[in-house]
């Protein structure tokens, strides 16, 4: 069983067509289970809820206005 990290650094690409840059969400380890019985990570504003599986990242919960346009993300483990 791989290690369970405590952060990720997820990367969230800009909007299609908007040529802007991506942003760069840090994520830590949270109490909550996800569906399915995994681990959540979750931004310290609690708006970003994610399911992390090696280096992708799933949103289970976004801030209103973020259209599940990218539904896996890349994640990085921190230290």
């Amino acid at each position: 069983m791989p290690p369970i990290h405590r952060r990720y650094a997820v990367t969230l690409p800009a909007p299609a067509g908007g040529h802007g840059q991506p942003t760069v969400l840090l994520v830590h380890l949270s109490d909550d289970i996800a569906p399915g019985g995994g681990h959540v990570w979750t931004d310290v504003t609690g708006h970003w809820r994610m399911q992390i599986d090696g280096e992708t990242a799933g949103v289970l919960s976004a801030p209103a206005g973020y259209e599940d346009r990218h539904p896996c993300l890349y994640a990085v483990p921190m230290p």
